[in-house]
C-alpha cells in the first residue's frame, strides 16, 4: 500500500505546517548531502522559513562564492549589481592606498628607502624633522605640566601639615 498523492497548496494549519516544513526540511538538506556524496556534484541549498530562519547546506568540495561564480556564468544573469561593484573597487583602492601607507611608514623609520631620489629624501626628511619638532613640542609642554602638578602637590602636603599642626 502506498502513500496518498497530497494537493500541493499552503497548509492552511500552522501547527501542520510546521511540522511539514521540518519533516520537509530535513529531507531536501539529506537528498542534498547524498547527491553531493553519491554524484561528486557540487551543491548548495539555502532554506529561509517562515520565521526567517536559515538552514543550509553546502557541499565540502567548495564554497557558496564559487557556486555562485558558477550560477552567474551559467545562467547570465546578474547577481552583483553595480552597488556591490563599486564596493568591490573600493576595497581595492583602500587596500592600494594601506599598502602605500605601509611603505611610506618605513620609509618613516628609515626601512627600505634605496630607491628613493633625491627629492623624495628632502621630502621625507622635511616631515621627519616637522614630526621631531612636535615631539619635542609636546615633550616641553608634559614637562611643564607635570613640574606644575609637582608643585601644586608639595604646597597641598605643606597646607596639610600645616593644618595639624593648629
Amino acid at each position: 500500500m502506498g502513500r496518498g498523492k497530497i494537493e500541493i497548496k499552503r497548509i492552511e494549519n500552522s501547527s501542520n505546517r510546521q511540522v511539514t516544513y521540518s519533516k520537509r526540511k530535513n529531507g531536501i538538506l539529506k537528498k542534498a548531502k547524498e547527491i553531493s556524496v553519491l554524484c561528486d556534484a557540487q551543491v548548495s541549498l539555502i532554506i529561509f522559513g517562515a520565521s526567517g530562519k536559515m538552514h543550509e547546506y553546502i557541499s565540502p568540495s567548495t564554497t557558496l562564492i564559487d557556486i555562485l561564480d558558477r550560477y552567474q556564468r551559467a545562467s547570465g544573469k546578474t547577481l552583483w549589481d553595480a552597488k556591490h561593484e563599486n564596493l568591490s573597487n573600493e576595497i581595492d583602492r583602500l587596500k592600494k592606498e594601506n599598502d602605500s601607507m605601509q611603505i611610506e611608514l618605513r620609509h618613516l623609520k628609515g626601512e627600505d628607502i634605496t630607491s628613493l631620489n633625491y627629492k623624495e629624501l628632502m621630502a621625507l626628511e622635511d616631515a621627519l624633522e616637522n614630526g621631531l619638532n612636535g615631539v619635542r613640542e609636546k615633550k616641553v609642554e608634559v614637562h611643564r605640566m607635570f613640574k606644575r602638578n609637582q608643585q601644586h602637590l608639595a604646597l597641598e602636603s605643606v597646607g596639610n601639615m600645616h593644618g595639624q599642626w593648629i
